[in-house]
């Protein structure tokens, strides 16, 4: 598996390569293309090492620093118990970079695809303030409520999921190998066939004839769609639809406002300036009309204004969020605020999930019984027209 390639930075003390294995010799030895297979593992991978891994590592490294051992003894501990693979090797050349007389904060923004730039910035934050060791801590605890909120939505998609893919394929099997049976029994019996019957064969042997063109479109319109998200006014106008879907967009919204809250607060009681967090911030939102508003709120900020004002004109937060982070700038505890409004809306996630599911359950079923209707439907009309031709002889 392709390693990250360090981004560009000051060289750091080079080491013989025999000295540790996973070290800085060895990711110059991988092959190029880590942040291309990054960007293929998708959400919950960051170049090829997941989340979970990342969040594990975290919690560990501040467990070690605040035992009080020394910060490069830590690192070669940790690369000790991982597995061999991307992530090792990455731990080792950051080991190799902080014994060369790197910070930590250094060593770690070589390799943005697995630490991003706010896991960059508080931990360089924890080391302007000498309380390495606690940034770590709220690091780690950040990891994890983002990983539960990423579990639950996982868990919630794999039942419908599964569902759907093994409706599909009988549907798939009964189309191509079932109705052309009974098509030539049909046709045996020379029976005139109703209506609801020809269409389920034409579609039968259209799916054989030019299945094909079934296999290309989807792959066409997805192209297509990718196209259009190009356009930024196209993509923003999906952005603010995809929030008014009923329950699915209540469901992100509360997303992305317990993203917004939780990153921005602990960010803010890292000790990191509110401008640069802020932007911090905007780049890890995945929502343009939310995107807009934290810009909003930054040049806000930089004017000498409020928070609360550009949160408010946004749509995405209600009343209630504005007031609470408006009350937090009132009394200089904006961060504890924003972290109270992450839990609150994690606790709601986790309610709008389940009632999201209750409701795409039970439309599913009632798709694939109508689907299977249909078709029982359509194959036994013809047979009851010919037991009734027999009758009448």
């Amino acid at each position: 598996m392709p390693v990250p390639k360090p981004a560009a930075s000051k060289p750091a003390a080079k080491k013989p390569a025999a000295r540790k294995p996973g070290g800085a010799s060895r990711l110059a030895a991988s092959k190029p293309g880590g942040s291309a297979v990054g960007a293929a593992r998708g959400l919950f991978s960051r170049g090829g090492v997941s989340s979970k891994a990342l969040s594990q590592f975290t919690s560990q490294l501040s467990t070690l620093v605040n035992a009080g051992l020394p910060l490069v003894r830590c690192l070669r501990v940790l690369e000790g118990q991982l597995a061999a693979g991307p992530f090792r090797d990455v731990v080792g050349a950051v080991g190799e970079d902080v014994e060369g007389g790197a910070t930590l904060s250094e060593a770690l923004s070589k390799y943005p695809q697995v630490f991003d730039r706010l896991y960059v910035n508080m931990v360089r934050a924890g080391e302007a303030g000498g309380v390495l060791g606690t940034i770590l801590e709220r690091l780690a605890e950040f990891s994890r409520k983002s990983e539960t909120i990423k579990s639950q939505i996982k868990s919630a998609l794999t039942y419908p999921l599964l569902v759907l893919s093994f409706a599909g394929a009988i549907l798939l099997f009964v189309m191509l190998f079932i109705v052309p049976k009974f098509q030539g029994i049909f046709d045996s019996f020379n029976t005139e066939m109703p209506g609801p019957t020809r269409m389920l064969i034409s579609l039968s042997d259209s799916l054989l004839t030019y299945w094909y063109v079934y296999l290309s479109v989807p792959v066409l319109l997805y192209l297509g769609w990718r196209l259009l998200l190009r356009n930024e006014s196209f993509a923003w106008r999906v952005d603010q639809l995809k929030l008014r879907i009923p329950v699915a967009g209540d469901l992100q919204r509360k997303t992305i406002v317990a993203r917004f809250s939780r990153t921005l607060g602990t960010l803010l009681q890292s000790g990191v300036p509110i401008l640069e967090a802020l932007t911090i911030v905007k780049a890890s939102i995945p929502n343009r009309v939310l995107e807009d508003a934290v810009a909003d709120v930054h040049d806000s900020i930089r004017e000498g204004e409020t928070i609360a004002r550009p949160l408010g004109e946004s749509g995405v937060f209600d009343d209630l969020v504005v007031n609470m982070i408006d009350v937090g700038e009132e009394t200089g505890q904006l961060d504890t605020m924003l972290l109270r409004i992450a839990d609150n809306f994690e606790a709601e996630v986790d309610t709008a999930v389940t009632t999201l599911f209750k409701v795409i359950e039970p439309a599913i079923l009632l798709v694939m019984a109508v689907l299977v209707g249909f078709i029982v439907i359509s194959l036994f009309l013809p047979i009851v027209r010919i037991m009734d031709s027999f009758g009448g002889v």
